[in-house]
């Protein structure tokens, strides 16, 4: 092949929706990938959910811009008739209101500004939507050795608020080999067993990748975008030293039983978030329920060394999820074989991603997506090809950030809320939630 304008590092649905909109841009993308398929790194382990809520204004902007590239996914992409598309599943979505989350208030002005549509329920509606579950409270979330562990509080539930637009997507590896294959489209190119061990650079900018074959590819500009592997890549880019935000892998693990008996939760259940029990789930195919973690302060950390050497067999941390998810569903069966995910988050400091350039001219990073930015791949892909070219255009970022309005609600955002060097957002949850 000749020679890239842009590298870009990863092929999950992050990496290939930025190849897709750098390439309808006109920039000549190649994409690497150390796996042998697209979409095969931490995404094929994502829930893929798509919501709108978030504890900042910025976070359910973009998510709510989000939305919409799912809903309309067959025209966003404009691939042919016959192509095998994910499928997004409009369940909508369900968060109970708890002290951790300030009752919701935040998350619902954030979404009243925005126009963004959303029903409180009352205890009784959940009950009517949701006949398998208790309204007890349990908080706060308890480790199973606690002898407190599965005893209600004597507190009961204040019902939730609901987001009937949120969804999952059925099949997230899928959704990552339709964007580049849509890329290729726009003469995109794409190599997987390619795996980066060193950012080439000259005259004080990047000059493109050495793989570990010991051949060297050359561009201008290199879009980080490794999921969990994205430190050990920054590193390599000797771009840490002005960064707030850090980003690490983190291991999590992902619970799959079967719904109780004579619920169909596949098609009368929904997505809930339940920071009472510490727990989210979703509706999975073959009426079974996915259940994750929400990270509460009692569980420890598994903090990786890095994306390769981790233990990929569950723990009792699988034990524990199901047996808290079983406090809120008490007729749930808790089979004998654990089923489920087991995989890492690119954790970082705040929980909330960088989209930014870095202290290299021509390195940028679109990484940090703390398990939580699936849903907002195809505008991140927007965003990023956007600062890059007011980047390469010759703006100061750090100086001015990019103002970028987004298409389809038409709000303008400060790309510098996703900058290397903000300082902590304290507005967030410091959890998957974001």
């Amino acid at each position: 092949m000749s020679q890239p304008d842009a590298i870009i590092i990863g092929t999950g649905v992050i990496g290939a929706a930025i190849a897709f909109e750098m390439a309808k841009a006109g920039w000549k993308t190649l994409s690497l990938d150390r796996n042998s398929q697209v979409g095969h790194g931490s995404t094929a382990g994502s829930c893929a959910i798509i919501r709108m809520h978030y504890s900042t204004f910025d976070g359910t902007a973009f998510a709510w811009e989000g939305y919409h590239y799912w809903r309309d996914w067959a025209d966003y992409l404009g691939l042919p008739e016959d192509a095998n598309l994910a499928q997004f599943r409009e369940t909508g979505c369900l968060v109970m209101k708890t002290d951790a989350n300030g009752w919701l208030e935040k998350h619902m002005k954030n979404s009243a500004d925005l126009d963004c549509p959303f029903e409180e329920w009352s205890s009784d509606k959940v009950g009517e939507r949701l006949p398998i579950y208790s309204q007890d409270s349990f908080a706060p979330a308890r480790r199973m050795d606690d002898p407190e562990f599965g005893h209600p509080n004597g507190r009961k539930m204040q019902g939730g608020v609901f987001w009937p637009q949120a969804g999952y997507v059925t099949d997230p590896a899928l959704s990552a080999q339709n964007l580049m294959d849509a890329a290729k489209l726009h003469g995109a190119e794409v190599r997987t067993g390619a795996e980066v061990v060193e950012i080439l650079s000259s005259d004080g900018r990047v000059s493109g990748v050495k793989l570990v074959s010991g051949e060297e590819i050359h561009a201008k500009v290199v879009v980080n975008v490794a999921g969990p592997g994205s430190a050990i890549v920054n590193k390599m880019a000797g771009v840490l030293d002005d960064m707030t935000i850090e980003t690490r892998p983190l291991r999590q693990e992902v619970v799959h039983v079967p719904a109780p008996e004579g619920f169909d939760f596949e098609n009368d259940g929904t997505i809930v978030s339940d920071s009472d029990i510490a727990c989210y789930c979703r509706p999975e195919h073959g009426n079974h329920i996915l259940i994750g973690s929400e990270d509460p302060e009692c569980d420890p950390h598994q903090w990786c060394e890095d994306d390769v050497h981790y233990n990929h067999d569950f723990t009792d941390q699988w034990t524990t999820q199901a047996m808290r998810y079983a406090q809120r569903v008490p007729s749930l069966g808790i089979p004998s074989k654990t089923r489920g995910v087991v995989d890492l988050y690119d954790a970082s400091t705040d929980w909330i991603p960088i989209y930014d350039k870095s202290s290299l001219p021509g390195f940028y990073m679109a990484c940090g997506t703390s398990g939580n930015q699936y849903k907002n791949a195809p505008i991140a892909g927007k965003m990023m090809t956007a600062l890059i070219a007011y980047c390469e255009g010759g703006a100061d970022h750090d100086a001015q950030p990019l103002q970028y309005e987004l298409p389809y609600i038409g709000r303008s955002i400060d790309v510098g809320f996703y900058s290397r060097k903000r300082p902590i957002n304290e507005e967030s949850s410091f959890s998957v939630l974001g």
